[in-house]
């Protein structure tokens, strides 16, 4: 999915020294009327990330029964989470083990999630600002390009969808960066497409609209390359099939209006009036 997506402001804290994403650094001075520092203002001492290192580890059991895997962190790095400092504040300073279950997680998800909170990147890394049109991303050799299946783009949607859930904003903007930098052919789009319009919220159009909006401009290629797979997906979500006709409607009514106004000079007058219905 090429298409610019919509910019996702930051607002987590992030690992220590996490600058990116649009983190603003805020510094109060504590400067007196005399224009000396005044050295007793309050302020937050910066954490080293040996320190993130000395906290606790913490085990993450993702999944359930046989195919459950533990994976292990540093309560530091994972308090940075709203998500994880509320169930770490359950354990008592007295603990033997540290432990969380997360039966319903992805563990692919979850490892680019704990890859992020160390180094503020997860595999396949974004080379180029986020926020810039020529930003690409690195090569994975697990999938083709373009990717058929789907699986490379729903890496990034599924990190997207847990990073809302886990409160990261900052790591829910690069994952959403990396959707719209990942190519993919028309049937793995449409399985992003189902993948969005049953696992993120009705009300998150962040995600959503540049799907609809997606499919509402390549009609042509829904003809030819996915007729089925858009037929199954309209009838299992007809949400979708709603947002990508109501955008198609949209845009004819868009080039009605501006050829009316292109046949009477571009003016207001009674040539480019509707009729009014008669109430007599």
């Amino acid at each position: 999915m090429a298409d610019a997506e919509v910019q996702i402001d930051a607002e987590d804290g992030g690992p220590v020294g996490d600058v990116e994403m649009g983190d603003t650094e805020i510094a109060a001075t504590g400067v007196d009327e005399s224009g000396l520092q005044d050295i007793e203002a309050e302020s937050q001492p910066q954490k080293t990330f040996l320190a993130y290192l000395k906290s606790p580890i913490v085990e993450l059991t993702i999944g359930q029964g046989d195919d459950a895997t533990t994976l292990t962190a540093h309560q530091g790095l994972l308090t940075h989470s709203p998500y994880f400092r509320e169930a770490c504040s359950k354990f008592s300073d007295s603990a033997g083990r540290r432990v969380i279950d997360l039966p319903s997680e992805d563990l692919d998800a979850m490892g680019c999630f704990l890859e992020y909170l160390y180094t503020h990147e997860y595999f396949p890394r974004l080379i180029g600002p986020a926020n810039s049109a020529t930003s690409t991303l690195e090569p994975d050799p697990q999938f083709d390009i373009p990717d058929s299946t789907g699986n490379a783009i729903l890496r990034h949607a599924r990190v997207y969808t847990l990073a809302s859930r886990f409160g990261l904003p900052s790591l829910r903007s690069l994952a959403h960066a990396k959707i719209h930098r990942t190519e993919s052919t028309a049937k793995g789009e449409i399985a992003y497409a189902r993948y969005v319009y049953k696992e993120t919220d009705m009300a998150d159009a962040t995600i959503r609209k540049p799907v609809a909006a997606f499919w509402a401009n390549r009609s042509y290629v829904l003809r030819h390359e996915a007729e089925e797979e858009f037929r199954r997906m309209c009838l299992e979500y007809p949400q979708f099939g709603f947002d990508v006709l109501s955008l198609v409607l949209d845009e004819q009514e868009k080039r009605k209006a501006r050829a009316e106004g292109a046949a009477t000079g571009g003016g207001s007058g009674p040539g480019r009036k509707r009729a009014r219905m008669s109430t007599g």
